[in-house]
C-alpha cells in the first residue's frame, strides 16, 4: 500500500488549497481515510476523516473550512482547505485509518504518506 500526497505549499491567510492523496494497493471506501497534521512543537491533530459510507468527520479547529472529499475512479482523497489560518501550518498527512468514529481515531493507522507542507502566512 502506498499514499502520495500533493498539493502543499505556501498561502497567505485567507487563501485557499487543495491537496491529493493518490492511493495504490488499496481500495478507497473500503475502510477508513483521512488525514492528519503534525505542526512543530504541537502533538498530532486529525483533520478529517470518511467512512465506507461517505460520512465525514472533521477536526474542531477546521469544521466549516475544510471538505474532504474522494475520486474512487481515480482512487484519490482529497482535501480542501478554504480560509485558511496561519495556525492551519503544518505536515499534513494523508493516511488509512482503522476506525473513523473513535475520539482519537487518528491515532490508530495502518498506513499513511510522506506528507506535504502547508505553510500560511499572516
Amino acid at each position: 500500500v502506498q499514499l502520495a500526497e500533493s498539493g502543499g505549499g505556501s498561502v497567505q491567510a485567507g487563501g485557499s488549497l487543495r491537496l491529493s492523496c493518490v492511493v495504490s494497493g488499496y481500495t478507497l471506501s473500503s475502510y477508513c481515510m483521512g488525514w492528519f497534521r503534525q505542526a512543530s512543537g504541537k502533538p498530532r491533530e486529525g483533520v478529517a476523516n470518511i467512512d465506507m459510507a461517505g460520512s465525514t468527520t472533521y477536526g474542531e479547529s477546521v469544521n466549516g473550512r475544510f471538505t474532504i472529499y474522494q475520486d474512487k475512479d481515480k482512487n484519490t482523497l482529497f482535501l480542501q482547505m478554504n480560509s485558511l489560518k496561519p495556525e492551519d501550518t503544518a505536515m499534513y498527512f494523508c493516511a488509512i485509518f482503522n476506525a473513523c468514529g473513535r475520539p482519537l481515531w487518528f491515532d490508530d493507522m495502518d498506513y499513511w504518506g510522506e506528507g506535504t507542507l502547508v505553510t500560511i502566512s499572516s
